[in-house]
């Protein structure tokens, strides 16, 4: 059975239960009040009658006129049964004088009053002020209600009504029959209505999960580009929302990946080609094997494994592997040395080299190892990517607890739209910083590895000296 199915009779289910809760507690509210309704009838009925009864006994002087004339009580029940017998004019408190009954019971009237549908008549019994039976039910209950009759303040009989637990049959058992019926119909259609209902629900709940489903197999296929539409802001169009940010993420990660492998092939290809190319210069003699050529072939090997060691240590950066030696380093004193290390090579490509550190030390927790690595990559990325006859402007401050290192440096710069890719792995500004210049554009991502490590920050902005600025954050120690 699927989830529709299971959905779709659990709501049947519930509006079966609700409608038979309902449809029981109406008919049980519905009945009480009905019986109540026909008792206060009765009653009035009766307490009507009490005056015509007092007036037959003060001009008869007692109640054997009733068993003398039987037709008299008859007369009285036809009274409290209908209210008005057909051919006899007045009402429950002018009965006529003896002789005009029996009235005309051949036309009753078309709906049965409620003392028939209560069998008020056959309940109903005379008793003597000294509660002894005269006429009627003698069958009288204990729970039986008694009615006095006054005559000039005494009481001389008692009309004793015995209580009722249901009607009669006839028009009430046609009565009951059509509300039961009514009751089932309304039952059924309401059932009928739910069913409806929870079809139309059931639809339009597992649609969009359906459609969530089916994006996810696509998903899962290979398909990145796939994309919900979100059409409600219910919990199910918040799943729409995080299954297009998943597939974005996804999509990204693929293009990363794609590019990832691609920038790799090609830089281990060039290297290779080039030792490949020269290998066999030397071996079909187009080249001598000499100094010369043994220096370009170490140079091609060392840009190789320069490049397999930056893969190798972003690989364990990635995962949390690149092991760190933390103890107190002077950074001013760790970069005079790292200048000092790179003051000829900036000199060859006549770049100036301004520094600004404070004269005391600035004290770190920090690997000097990795720290060395990091300023060799900003360094070396400075020195690549700077026009001949350009500057590099280096300052070292104390800021809010933190050591602020700044690298600027002259044109050519970087636009404002690619500076957040700067960190990205294999990247390079086309064309004022490309692989012409050297390197496979990945310093600077390692260098943004070893600063977070370290729990600092990295940034790139536009430097006002028409190139790039590089700021660092390290925390200082104690």
């Amino acid at each position: 059975m699927g989830f529709r199915s299971k959905l779709f009779i659990a709501l049947l289910i519930c509006a079966i239960l609700a409608v038979v809760a309902t449809t029981t507690a109406a008919r049980y509210a519905f009945l009480q009040g009905f019986f109540g309704y026909l008792h206060e009838q009765e009653m009035a009925r009766i307490r009507r009658v009490l005056p015509t009864l007092a007036r037959r006994y003060e001009q008869h002087g007692d109640w054997n006129y009733l068993l003398a004339e039987p037709g008299a009580w008859f007369e009285i029940l036809a009274r409290v049964d209908f209210g008005r017998a057909r051919g006899l004019p007045g009402s429950f408190g002018s009965l006529p004088a003896a002789g005009a009954f029996p009235p005309r019971f051949d036309a009753r009237p078309a709906f049965a009053s409620p003392g028939e549908l209560t069998g008020l008549g056959m309940r109903l019994a005379l008793l003597d002020r000294t509660r002894r039976f005269v006429v009627g039910n003698p069958a009288a209950r204990k729970d039986a209600a008694y009615e006095p009759i006054v005559v000039k303040g005494a009481v001389v009989g008692w009309l004793v009504v015995s209580p009722f637990t249901g009607v009669t049959a006839g028009a009430a058992d046609a009565f009951q029959r059509q509300q039961l019926l009514w009751t089932w119909v309304i039952g059924a259609t309401a059932v009928g209505l739910a069913a409806v209902l929870a079809i139309v629900l059931t639809h339009r709940v597992l649609a969009p999960i359906r459609r969530i489903g089916e994006a996810t197999h696509r998903l899962a296929a290979g398909d990145y580009a796939t994309r919900l539409e979100v059409s409600s802001p219910d919990e199910i169009g918040r799943l729409a929302v995080d299954f297009n940010r998943m597939a974005l993420v996804l999509q990204r990660n693929e293009a990363v990946r794609r590019t990832f492998v691609a920038d790799i092939s090609h830089e281990l290809r060039t290297p290779i080609a080039i030792l490949q190319a020269e290998l066999e210069a030397i071996e079909d003699r187009v080249h001598a094997l000499n100094a010369e050529g043994l220096r370009s072939l170490q140079g091609e090997v060392a840009t190789l494994g320069k490049l397999i060691e930056d893969l190798y240590e972003l690989s364990l950066a990635d995962v949390g592997a690149l092991t760190y030696r933390m103890s107190p380093v002077d950074l001013v004193e760790l970069l005079r040395g790292r200048l000092l290390a790179f003051q000829e090579r900036y000199a060859e490509q006549r770049l100036e080299i301004e520094a600004c550190f404070p004269a005391h030390p600035m004290i770190i927790d920090a690997d000097e190892t990795r720290l060395n690595q990091l300023f060799n990559n900003l360094l070396e990325n400075s020195l690549r990517y700077t026009s001949p006859g350009g500057r590099l402007c280096i300052a070292c401050q104390p800021e809010c607890h933190a050591a602020v290192i700044e690298l600027e440096d002259t044109a050519p710069g970087v636009p404002d739209e690619v500076l957040p890719r700067l960190f990205d792995r294999f990247y390079r500004v086309d064309p004022s910083r490309n692989r012409g210049s050297g390197g496979a554009g990945l310093g600077l991502a390692i260098a943004k590895r070893i600063v977070e490590a370290h729990g600092g920050s990295i940034i790139a902005r536009k430097s006002p000296l028409g190139g790039l600025m590089l700021r660092v954050e390290l925390s200082l120690a104690g």
